[in-house]
């Protein structure tokens, strides 16, 4: 009876744990891209100097962008936002990066803010090259890469694949699936995951400049992971930390550490 009884405890909590294994494999995406496809003109926005682009991708999606093109010698900047970007919370940084003539793109990626499609790994991946290449057509020569949080796993994946004169990560990871699994320890993650983003893997291909910014008090992305990634990189680098800041407000809080990278990473590029 008491073999029975523990046999029966013992499939019970299998079964619950399996469960919970399959609700986290079979709503993985939900749980890391938070799309909203509301579309927001520039017009709607206020940013001054912007006009609303849609980009055919290599695998048929369009991608709809915000673009202020830059002033002659002007650097450009091409920015990947976060796994809950909306074009709204964007505007003021469109204004800080685009001041002084540089040029800026901002694109929603599949499934955001008017985008086709939905989002994985690989569609984000494309997206970036297609605005990568939609900028250099548009006369940005001096491209830098800014990628906060989930875009700075874009931003790196980029940062091989082209030819750039620098790269911003704010509150970068080395990989989604070591943050997940510092998340859900109990669960098999490293298996279970399907997009992984893994720039511990590509960071050693970035040639360009690099600074990373991160908040010591990051909630989301914990600040080891971007001191881990730093450590991992080749060639001229640079760490901000922001005492006390969490996930948001880094580009905010190191913006004369930004403003001056961006400008030096273009002269010597």
């Amino acid at each position: 009876m008491l073999n029975r009884f523990a046999m029966l405890i013992v499939s019970t909590v299998l079964l619950v744990y399996a469960s919970a294994v399959g609700v986290l494999y079979f709503s993985q995406r939900s749980l890391l891209y938070f799309p909203d496809p509301t579309f927001h003109a520039a017009a709607t926005l206020g940013v001054d100097g912007f006009r609303d682009v849609r980009i055919r991708t290599a695998d048929g999606e369009t991608i709809v962008g915000l673009h202020k093109p830059a002033d002659p010698g002007r650097p450009s900047v091409l920015y990947l936002h976060g796994n809950a970007g909306r074009m709204p919370h964007l505007v003021e940084r469109m204004r800080r990066l685009g001041e002084d003539g540089r040029g800026v793109l901002v694109v929603a990626y599949r499934g955001f803010s008017g985008s086709t499609g939905s989002p994985t790994e690989e569609g984000l991946a494309e997206d970036a090259r297609a605005a990568f290449d939609f900028l250099e057509s548009e006369g940005g020569d001096r491209i830098v890469l800014y990628g906060e949080s989930l875009g700075t796993g874009v931003a790196v994946r980029l940062a091989t694949e082209r030819r750039i004169a620098g790269l911003v990560l704010d509150a970068p990871f080395t990989s989604t699936a070591a943050v997940a699994a510092s998340l859900y320890p109990w669960a098999p993650v490293s298996t279970l995951m399907k997009d992984r983003f893994p720039s511990d893997e590509r960071i050693g291909r970035v040639s360009a400049p690099l600074l990373v910014i991160h908040g010591d008090a990051d909630g989301v992305v914990p600040f080891r992971f971007g001191e881990a990634l730093f450590r991992l990189a080749p060639g001229t680098k640079r760490f901000v930390r922001i005492p006390g800041n969490g996930h948001a407000g880094n580009l905010e809080a190191a913006w004369s550490d930004v403003r001056a990278f961006i400008e030096a990473a273009a002269k010597s590029f």
